[in-house]
């Protein structure tokens, strides 16, 4: 194994093949995230949970570009795909009531792989809660200057005013047709 990052809560090593990682730290921390994973592994979401003890977890490598690093790279419908893939993974963590959090700032939290299917990454402050926020905050994000900045030279503009009160409406009601207008809102 081979030494690969330092997180803000243990170590990442990765084998030579780069085939999957090893992150080792809080015992609390590290068993939280093997326990989402498990849960959402069976909705597509997350990378895949190979193995798991009280001190480390062995999961996927997600080999790709930092959501940002694609957004500057891709073209217009390309970003659109992206963006709807992940509203739709927020979605199925809302329905489960269950929070991410670091959506509003993903930068480091999703990973667009080779095949161009975005992949959330560092589960291990996932809670249940009554109130989610992660279709909320992950269109906060989508509304803040940098990513606006890098939308525009895409000709990709979105009316800010008008998501944020379509965001406030599912917000405070989150059922299927308030997403899917805010669905057909962002990615039409």
């Amino acid at each position: 194994m081979q030494y690969f990052d330092k997180g803000s809560r243990g170590l990442i090593y990765i084998n030579p093949e780069r085939e999957y990682i090893i992150k080792i730290g809080k015992e609390n921390k590290i068993l939280n995230e093997a326990k989402w994973l498990k849960k959402l592994n069976s909705y597509n979401i997350g990378p895949k949970l190979i193995k798991t003890d009280k001190d480390y977890i062995i999961i996927e490598y997600i080999n790709g570009k930092k959501i940002l690093d694609y957004f500057q790279e891709a073209d217009k419908e390309q970003i659109l795909v992206i963006i709807r893939d992940i509203l739709l993974q927020c979605r199925i963590l809302d329905k489960l009531k269950i929070n991410k959090l670091e959506m509003h700032h993903p930068l480091k939290h999703i990973i667009i792989n080779n095949k161009n299917k975005p992949m959330m990454i560092d589960f291990e402050r996932c809670y249940f809660t009554k109130r989610t926020k992660n279709i909320t905050q992950f269109c906060q994000f989508l509304t803040s200057n940098k990513v606006r900045k890098i939308f525009l030279k895409k000709e990709l503009i979105f009316n800010k005013y008008e998501i944020i009160k379509r965001i406030k409406i599912y917000k405070n009601k989150q059922n299927e047709s308030n997403f899917l207008k805010l669905l057909s809102m962002l990615c039409q």
